[in-house]
């Protein structure tokens, strides 16, 4: 099943009724993992890290799509910029995140670093605006999480950054894949 485009404000998006539960996401997610170069068990330590990683205060079916927008859950990833030009790494492609570039087989804890300094990242952007876990605020912190910057008129205006990204993760959370 393909991408449905959305655009426009965070209410021009789908609620959090159409989003499927956490597991359904992953196990749908899983091949494309593996795809990747991922292990078995670089899979389950990346479930693992998204469970711990929620205790910061972020659905976990939010980090986990965020994990699959940035990196497709490839615990080897490289090393970006984002549009200010600062180093991002990891699997939630975050500043201040460690990297293993082309390395799988990852620890727990490695694997889990990369997902606690993403979704500690993705916690400022919801608590730079009203901290709700509301669809409409999960919507327009991914926009901030992806370009820094937000057009509360409409959240595909990417200000260099990916102008779907939103759009991408919105498909996710209702399970799905592209």
């Amino acid at each position: 099943m393909g991408f449905t485009r959305y655009s426009g404000p965070a209410s021009a998006f789908p609620g959090k009724e159409t989003w499927k539960d956490f597991e359904t996401i992953f196990n749908l997610n899983k091949a494309e993992m593996l795809r990747t170069g991922d292990s078995h068990q670089d899979v389950g330590r990346i479930w693992n890290a998204v469970v711990e990683a929620a205790k910061i205060g972020v659905e976990e079916r939010v980090i986990f799509c965020i994990i699959m927008q940035e990196s497709t859950g490839n615990v080897g990833v490289g090393t970006t910029t984002d549009p200010g030009n600062k180093p991002t790494g990891g699997l939630m492609q975050a500043e201040e995140s460690p990297a293993f570039p082309g390395k799988h087989n990852l620890s727990q804890e490695q694997i889990s670093a990369m997902v606690i300094a993403g979704t500690k990242h993705f916690k400022a952007n919801l608590k730079q605006l009203d901290n709700a876990d509301t669809a409409t605020t999960i919507y327009r912190a991914l926009r901030l999480y992806n370009s820094g910057s937000i057009n509360e008129n409409n959240l595909s205006d990417a200000k260099g950054a990916t102008a779907s990204y939103v759009s991408d993760i919105a498909n996710r959370l209702q399970g799905r894949t592209n």
